[in-house]
């Protein structure tokens, strides 16, 4: 009999959720940068080999200070995911960084939680800061504990074995509970998302999280073989919206040059990219 089960990923911003989700699956659904706040939805994707199905759920990184309209609307996607429960919960840490309020209020929610529970050490290629020791005093809290690189995809497969163990007998399509098909999000979200992804790794920290994507029009032409998308970069003050043109309009070329690229790859077709940058002072209450 084979397994199959839904697994949440759970930790505070960038301890590497997205990149070992993206790598556990071997393709792009999860957006990463270095900022805080990168990912904003829940973000479903299915893993699959002889022994089963496995439904991972990237949720959202949990802040303990809650200072924007951006960072509540995350908390509470993120808390909303793990209240509604799944077979096994994954808990990332980053030992590189010490242990904080946000790691307080996360293993505070966690001990309310029947639902097995994995704590997972991440970026153990990083020998420097190491506060190992901090994260480590919990494991008796957990069912496992692991030790990986996300990035350089060390022990996932034993993770997976992990995590395969946890999971009750079964087959997806006798799972009603389960979201099919598993990954989440439309084609114009996906492609806002990328998008979103290069202007967060092009403007660092001017324009943190005052601006998000939304893809008004995709279409194709067969000769050549082409993707038009069309979009736009939405942020809440003029201030912003100079900041993501750019001198001269570089850094707007910048960031589609960027999406572009790897749009193509992934499509194996041409893309004409057409991105204008707006400001709308409410974009946060529409889109959030």
């Amino acid at each position: 009999m084979t397994k199959v089960g839904t697994v949440l990923l759970v930790g505070r911003p960038n301890v590497g959720k997205s990149s070992l989700l993206n790598n556990l699956l071997h393709t792009k659904v999860s957006i990463t940068s270095p900022q805080p706040q990168t990912t904003r939805l829940v973000i479903r994707g299915l893993y699959e080999d002889e022994r089963g199905q496995i439904i991972f759920l990237d949720t959202p990184g949990i802040f303990h200070k809650v200072e924007s309209l951006v960072a509540k609307r995350v908390n509470e996607t993120a808390l909303k995911s793990i209240n509604e429960g799944a077979d096994l919960i994954l808990y990332i840490v980053d030992r590189t960084r010490a242990h904080g309020e946000e790691e307080n209020k996360i293993i505070g929610i966690l001990r309310k939680i029947d639902t097995p529970k994995i704590l997972v050490i991440n970026k153990i290629d990083v020998l420097k800061p190491n506060h190992y020791a901090e994260y480590e005093i919990f494991a008796d809290e957990f069912d496992a504990k692991v030790e990986i690189s996300a990035i350089k995809e060390t022990n996932l497969k034993k993770l997976l074995d992990m995590v395969f163990s946890y999971l009750p007998e079964g087959k997806i399509e006798d799972r009603k509970d389960l979201v099919y098909p598993v990954l989440n999000i439309d084609s114009k979200k996906f492609l806002a998302e990328i998008i979103r992804e290069k202007v967060l790794l092009r403007t660092f920290d001017e324009i943190p999280h005052m601006a998000t994507v939304e893809i008004s029009d995709i279409s194709e032409k067969t000769e050549p073989n082409m993707l038009i998308i069309k979009g736009k970069i939405l942020t809440t003050d003029d201030r912003y919206k100079k900041i993501l043109i750019g001198k001269g309009g570089q850094k707007i070329k910048e960031i589609g040059s960027m999406a572009r690229k790897e749009i193509e790859l992934m499509s194996n077709k041409k893309v004409f990219l057409d991105l204008q940058v707006e400001t709308d002072p409410h974009w946060m209450e529409k889109y959030l």
